[in-house]
């Protein structure tokens, strides 16, 4: 008699991974509280409800001190907005294969293209689904339901249309009903969005079930998986039975069969399938001969007589060093775990991994039966419990956080779930000049792009770029939405020019212009900031068509002017440095920006013939602010005011003060243009164009520049994809070879049997 165990029997990586939330939320002393019943299981479920998880089917009974989950058949949108409105605490289980769903119809639903959904519209996931479309959704469970949806669908009205499935549906209900979609709608958008192992699951049980006397599947009544492995497993073997636990397992009925067959939902626990298994070995071994009894206890003491390498085994922490961790796996043997085979995090000391008295699961590496020892590894086993999530994820493409490494060839290893994720350097950094060590020991945002395996060699490759990209398109779209003139940002100073600063503003380039980066006179924007800097700017202007951005920096608190008009009223004296000297008068600094003039009937409380008989450019002066004009820009200061005044004939002095006016009035006249508005030279117009000119050209280099970093991207993306679709070719050319070879080797073998 034997008995034959599919190995995809038992959870799915979704379920496991809801199951595995909870029990995380209860081993933490919170009150959990689940969306309906976690999984399609009772026993399950029962087992949750004695350690304090209570499912609930309305949001209102939820305790407002709980933490809610959701389960892994996800739920409508409606419903996660309720929960955000009554601010509840939630952790969202979906499984990450029906979040891609709901992605692809959220999608279909914004551009109010019709959606097709395979599967049970009574069952949760597909309540989800519809649940996240906002166009027309129509669902079918087989052939006939779908012909008669083709009658309400016109063809004329529906060349855009969006095909889906439920994880769990059917894999051969799913080709037959392909193949009248393809038919009717020759435009429809496919998507096989049947879980993997929901199929591996299937073929395995038609495969198992064709071959056996007798098929037990097992899993709860309830469970739309389940039912379909029993459907699969009826059609290929008369002799199919459906139980939820081991009580309902006839003995009797077990030991009339040669071979057996045996596969589980993937909603069963694991320790349902051992109890069935276990009755069912039992009633095997107590229906043999003795003799046959014998046997087989002789064999399985010596299957336990070594521990085979790549056994998993449980193992209690002794001690720890630093360079190995001592464990107690409850043999002769020492246990030892080497401090390499602990984390893939090299980084990591063994104190942060594990404490004594820890109960770890671990794999054998080496057995050494002279010494007494045991290698033993712990990331190894991490590696490969986290390697079907790792599949889902590359499939969802779910934005993963993860820790760099370290730097390696060709780009960079980061550590998510215990696996080793190589990002290559094309696709590390969102430009190609940035540096690879700068990412060692960050937490970085990251998506899988290839997850694949060959033998035990498994091939994990990601992209940082991605997500990059992504977050900048939204903060391109974010901005663009709420820019407006006089709003304030925070950027970041990204290239320098002679005429101004380009600033990222998050995902859009803005440019401060050189009069905008001081209230003095500068040479070059780089006296007051340089690349790298963060800087707070606001909106000066915003041009619609070409979508320039030209920014403001200086600070109105720091206006000179403003200074001026606080600070330094009319009568106010002040220490005055001379900066110029011309034949009507002197010029010189009131404060840092502002000049004013002292006229040459200012200067002395005398006729002079030149002001330079009297002041030096450098010299420091006491001087009194007589007059000020902000609209025009003018200061007038006086040096005499704070002179004593000489007697003098009254005649005189009043001939005087009208030379005095007079010659103000002209002088005035006569300098007003050229010292405000100076007339610009050939030279200084042709300057100013070939800046504006300038300006144009870098922020049109500095966008094409970014469009080629994002193709250059996008280019690697799919060299990647390429290479791993070649190495899954060649490993299918490989699989096909083998049974040619095999037959060509029965076939000498025949012909040599029969010579």
């Amino acid at each position: 008699m034997s008995i034959r165990v599919a190995e995809t029997a038992g959870f799915c990586f979704g379920v496991n991974r809801a199951v595995d939330i909870v029990y995380d939320l209860i081993n933490k002393g919170e009150k959990v509280c689940t969306l309906g019943p976690i999984i399609h299981n009772m026993e399950m479920v029962n087992e949750l409800e004695s350690r304090g998880c209570r499912a609930v089917d309305n949001l209102s009974d939820c305790p407002e001190d709980a933490t809610l989950v959701i389960r892994s058949h996800g739920v409508s949108q409606s419903v996660i907005d309720s929960i955000n409105t009554a601010g509840l605490k939630y952790v969202d289980a979906t499984c990450p294969f029906v979040k891609k769903i709901h992605k692809i119809v959220t999608e279909a639903g914004e551009k109010k293209i019709p959606v097709l959904i395979a599967g049970n519209k009574n069952h949760p996931e597909v309540k989800g689904i519809i649940g996240h479309c906002s166009s027309n959704c129509y669902t079918f469970n087989n052939e006939g339901e779908l012909l008669e949806l083709c009658k309400i669908i016109p063809v004329e009205n529906n060349n855009d249309l969006y095909v889906v499935a439920q994880t769990t549906f059917s894999e051969k209900e799913w080709k037959k009903c392909l193949k009248i979609v393809k038919k009717v709608y020759t435009n429809a958008k496919i998507f096989d969005t049947i879980c993997k192992a929901t199929s591996e699951r299937q073929k395995e049980a038609d495969l198992i079930s064709g071959n056996s006397d007798l098929m037990i599947v097992i899993g709860d009544r309830h469970s739309s998986n389940t039912a379909k492995l029993y459907d699969i497993c009826k059609s290929r073997c008369d002799d199919t039975f459906l139980i939820e636990t081991a009580k309902e397992l006839d003995k009797d009925l077990v030991s009339k069969y040669r071979s057996i067959g045996v596969t589980a939902g993937a909603s069963t626990p694991a320790r349902i399938i051992k109890e069935v298994l276990d009755t069912m070995s039992e009633e095997i071994k107590s229906s043999e001969t003795v003799a046959e009894t014998e046997s087989f206890e002789e064999m399985l003491e010596e299957s336990l007589k070594n521990m085979n390498t790549n056994e998993r085994v449980k193992g209690v922490v002794v001690s720890i060093a630093p360079n190995e961790v001592i464990v107690d796996v409850g043999r002769k043997q020492s246990g030892f775990i080497p401090v390499d085979e602990l984390s893939n995090d090299p980084s990591v000391k063994p104190e942060d991994v594990v404490k004594v008295g820890d109960e770890v699961e671990l794999l054998i590496m080496k057995t050494n039966d002279v010494e007494g020892t045991i290698m033993l590894s712990k990331r190894r086993v991490d590696a490969q419990k986290g390697w079907e999530e790792i599949k889902a994820l590359a499939e969802s493409q779910e934005v993963l956080t993860g820790k760099v490494a370290n730097v390696v060839k060709g780009g960079v290893i980061v550590i998510y779930n215990d696996n080793r994720v190589f990002i290559p350097a094309s696709q590390a950094t969102a430009s190609r000049d940035e540096n690879l060590e700068d990412l060692v020991g960050k937490e970085v945002q990251f998506k899988l792009i290839e997850a694949s395996q060959r033998g035990r060699m498994k091939r994990i490759v990601g992209s940082i770029r991605a997500v990059l990209r992504e977050q900048r398109a939204a903060q391109r779209a974010t901005f663009w939405e709420t820019c407006e003139v006089g709003k304030h940002y925070k950027g970041v100073v990204k290239s320098i020019t002679s005429y101004g600063a380009f600033v990222d503003l998050g995902g859009v380039f803005g440019m401060i212009h050189i009069s905008e980066l001081s209230w003095t006179h500068i040479k070059n924007p780089s006296e007051v900031v340089n690349i790298g800097d963060e800087v707070d700017v606001y909106v000066k202007d915003i041009n619609e068509e070409t979508k320039k951005i030209s920014l403001g920096y200086k600070d109105p608190d720091a206006n000179p002017w403003e200074i001026l008009r606080r600070d330094f009223p009319v009568d106010t004296v002040v220490d005055a440095t001379i900066v110029g000297l011309t034949t009507f008068g002197a010029f010189a600094s009131v404060i840092p920006g502002i000049d004013g003039l002292i006229h040459i009937s200012q200067i002395a409380n005398k006729r002079i013939e030149k002001p330079e008989d009297v002041l030096k450019i450098g010299e420091t002066v006491k001087a009194k602010i007589i007059a000020i004009d902000f609209e025009k820009k003018r200061v007038s200061l006086s040096i005499r005011a704070l002179l004593p005044v000489e007697e003098k004939p009254a005649e005189v002095a009043e001939e005087e003060e009208e030379v005095i006016a007079s010659t103000e009035d002209e002088v005035v006249a006569s300098t007003e243009t050229p010292i405000e508005e100076p007339v610009p030279t050939v030279e200084e117009v042709v300057k100013e164009k070939v800046e504006k000119v300038n300006e144009d050209i870098i922020e049109k280099v500095e966008e094409v520049k970014e469009r080629v970093e994002e193709a250059k991207g996008k280019v690697e993306e799919v060299k990647e994809k390429v290479k791993a679709h070649v190495e899954k070719v060649k490993e299918a050319v490989e699989e096909a070879k083998a049974p040619v070879e095999e037959a060509k080797v029965e076939a000498a073998e025949e012909a040599s049997e029969e010579e």
